[in-house]
């Protein structure tokens, strides 16, 4: 996490939604504002020498990665949608980066809490007024940096409903988070009032000699840049521990899957999935 702006990992995921819309056969999840609050243009993004000169902190991001980030961005939507319908009301994304989903939020009654980090919600602010996205009614920025403040009280502060049923949405943060730190968030969760749903992701140990090198260095790479990874769980580990919370619906996919359950054939990978996907999951559980 830098202090005067996002993280490298949220960058890399909004650069990856933005060049969705342009780069890849069998779209998955459609996101217009996903480039203007970058400040970058289609021509921009489907021209890479371009878009290196006009914006040197772009990302480059794999066709695996990208339909990873836009895979989990639909099935998270979706499960909202699902909630929506049956009447929850509430929704909060936890460490929600440069995340759209407020700003295109199709549910005039759904109210939107964003918790991150003060930095990046400054910086994401400033992106918001400058590409002239308006924020909606309906959302609530909550400033959580949470080396000096807890999830409740930042939720709290900002009217959150702890008595009214909600989802939450936690992308692309737990792997970065200790074991104990993701099961005292989970414990939060589950004390919201019935019906509760969380949707998030997280590696899987390797557990072959060739997993276990490519983790390593990929947990390497992260750690360089100040982000690096603290927790792996097991689907069985990870599914007993939310039931020892008390949810009783679990529904756990890994990547390579539910990108194919979205693309079907048109998916393309040959053979083996790619390195990157095959220790990432992403997991839905309700009570």
């Amino acid at each position: 996490m830098m202090e005067d702006g996002p993280s490298r990992t949220a960058l890399l995921t909004a650069y990856a939604r933005a060049y969705h819309q342009v780069a890849d056969r069998g779209r998955i999840f459609t996101d217009p504002l996903a480039a203007p609050l970058l400040g970058v243009t289609s021509a921009e993004l489907s021209e890479s020498e371009t878009l290196a000169k006009n914006h040197p902190g772009a990302v480059a991001v794999d066709r695996p990665r990208r339909l990873f980030f836009a895979t989990r961005a639909r099935f998270a939507e979706d499960r909202v949608a699902a909630a929506v319908a049956a009447g929850v009301r509430q929704v909060v994304i936890l460490g929600a980066g440069l995340d759209t989903f407020a700003y295109r939020n199709p549910h005039p009654d759904l109210r939107v809490f964003e918790v991150d980090h003060p930095a990046t919600q400054e910086w994401k602010r400033a992106r918001l007024a400058a590409s002239g996205i308006d924020r909606p009614g309906t959302l609530t920025f909550v400033p959580v940096d949470f080396e000096t403040r807890s999830l409740a009280a930042g939720l709290e502060s900002a009217g959150f409903g702890r008595t009214d049923p909600a989802v939450f949405v936690w992308l692309g943060v737990v792997f970065y988070l200790s074991a104990t730190a993701a099961r005292t968030t989970l414990e939060y969760i589950a004390g919201q009032a019935r019906p509760v749903e969380v949707v998030f992701d997280y590696l899987q140990p390797a557990d072959t000699d060739e997993g276990r090198t490519y983790q390593q260095a990929r947990a390497d790479r992260l750690a360089a840049i100040g982000e690096p990874l603290f927790s792996y769980f097991t689907p069985d580990g990870i599914a007993g521990q939310l039931r020892a919370l008390g949810f009783t619906e679990i529904e756990d996919h890994a990547a390579p899957d539910l990108i194919a359950h979205y693309l079907g054939e048109s998916v393309g990978f040959e053979g083996e999935p790619p390195g990157a996907l095959r220790a990432i999951h992403i997991l839905r559980a309700s009570l």
